[in-house]
């Protein structure tokens, strides 16, 4: 979820009323404003990074979503066969909800479904949800492929975690063999993110307007060019089945 100051001035706490505490018009433009979120870039989390050479053997799958995006991802995963390579999702959600949502998920699915922690092997057949307080990334383990990594650094798009922060280590790391996903969602988080992954030889799959809730994320990947195919949710399911047996038949 967005980091953002609460909107409702009396959020929280009872409404003053009464003349004698109403503010006059000094006092009212002497308040403090609301505080306004800075809106940083991939760049405070990680630096964008020439693709490394990805390790041959392992096909990675990376999704991004928000408003709408629970529902999105229960449709999509549940339609997923076991043995699929690692995925890893950055969902804009609070922190309070990640883990709960990840085990209805798993109770649902084929792969497994879990709250990522830091510094895990990514292992096929395993969904990784970010924490909802956390930045998730892939790194480069050279002795077991690649690993999570958790950050918690300031928001990117006024989001942690963000939707470009783990697209753009995809980019860095994984490169041609990647694939992008960016369903549902308000904003443009992900799009820039996207756009590297594909400059760096991934695939990339957006969600159609007509079954997304909001169609602010894929819309604004579409508009730059950071997409392959755009596709009905419940197209997408099939469509990486087919890609990873393209790309690693041994999958």
């Amino acid at each position: 979820m967005p980091e953002r100051a609460e909107a409702d001035g009396c959020a929280g706490e009872p409404c003053l009323q009464g003349k004698n505490m109403a503010l006059t018009s000094r006092e009212r433009a002497n308040k403090t404003p609301l505080e306004i979120v800075p809106s940083h870039n991939a760049d405070v989390i990680l630096p964008r990074q020439p693709t490394k050479t990805p390790l041959a053997s392992q096909t990675v799958i990376v999704i991004g979503s928000s408003t709408g995006g629970t529902e999105a991802l229960r449709t999509l995963l549940t339609t997923l066969p076991a043995n699929m390579p690692p995925i890893l999702i950055a969902q804009h959600m609070p922190e309070m909800f990640t883990h709960s949502f990840a085990q209805r998920l798993d109770s649902l699915c084929r792969l497994r479904v879990k709250e990522a922690e830091d510094n895990e092997r990514l292992q096929a057949g395993t969904v990784y949800i970010a924490p909802g307080h956390s930045h998730l990334l892939i790194k480069s383990a050279p002795t077991i492929g690649y690993s999570t990594s958790l950050n918690n650094g300031p928001a990117v798009n006024r989001h942690r975690p963000s939707v470009d922060v783990l697209f753009r280590s995809a980019a860095n790391l994984v490169g041609k063999n990647s694939i992008g996903v960016i369903l549902t969602g308000m904003g443009r988080d992900g799009a820039n993110g996207m756009l590297e992954m594909r400059q760096a030889g991934a695939w990339n799959i957006a969600q159609d307007e007509a079954s997304c809730v909001v169609f602010g994320m894929p819309k604004e990947a579409i508009a730059i060019g950071a997409t392959h195919e755009v596709l009905g949710l419940p197209s997408i399911a099939q469509r990486l089945v087919t890609l990873v047996h393209q790309r690693q038949p041994s999958v």
